[in-house]
């Protein structure tokens, strides 16, 4: 099955340069690759496997394309079911008055933090809300390269920064995401 080991150089996008992710110090299982997924969702669902620490986009024929992930540490997993109601490039991010709370230097965000490198969603986000509305929850990327296969987010769900372009090209606003 292909691996897109090479898609991790640097990339420019929307006038931003993100650097080459030093993809030989990730582990080559949270590479973005092509597998065998059985599933009876519907090609387009995204099934976010959090003890694993993969995501997967479903497509035909029982293959999905698979991604390596960050989660929530301990207190901030979640499960359930979502949809993807807006995607944004180069997103703003406003950490939520909890965060704010619990680490107080965040405060100075408190009205947003411009896009660019050093925001924490990084180059894309997909926004999930389920049946009550906003979960506060996102699919995004992360300069944070080294923090795939690890759970020490605040509940997101992150990826590298050329993986959420990718994926977020490959997927439909309205998609089913299935967090287990």
């Amino acid at each position: 099955m292909p691996m897109f080991t090479s898609s991790y150089g640097a990339v420019s996008d929307a006038g931003y340069s993100l650097p080459r992710i030093p993809i030989e110090k990730v582990d080559r299982k949270y590479h973005r690759q092509i597998v065998r997924y059985d599933t009876s969702e519907a090609p387009g669902t995204i099934i976010v496997d959090t003890s694993n620490k993969f995501l997967y986009l479903v497509q035909e024929n029982g293959k999905a394309m698979r991604y390596g992930i960050g989660v929530g540490r301990e207190g901030f997993e979640w499960r359930g079911t979502a949809r993807v109601a807006m995607k944004r490039e180069w997103p703003t991010w406003t950490p939520p008055a909890a965060m704010i709370k619990r680490q107080p230097e965040l405060a100075k965000h408190a009205n947003g933090m411009k896009p660019g490198l050093g925001n924490p969603l990084g180059a894309r986000a997909l926004y999930l809300y389920n049946k009550g509305g906003d979960t506060g929850y996102r699919l995004h990327g992360t300069p944070e390269w080294a923090s795939i296969g690890k759970a020490m987010s605040s509940g997101c769900i992150r990826l590298m920064n050329q993986d959420i372009i990718d994926l977020y090209e490959r997927t439909e606003k309205g998609a089913k995401v299935i967090v287990l």
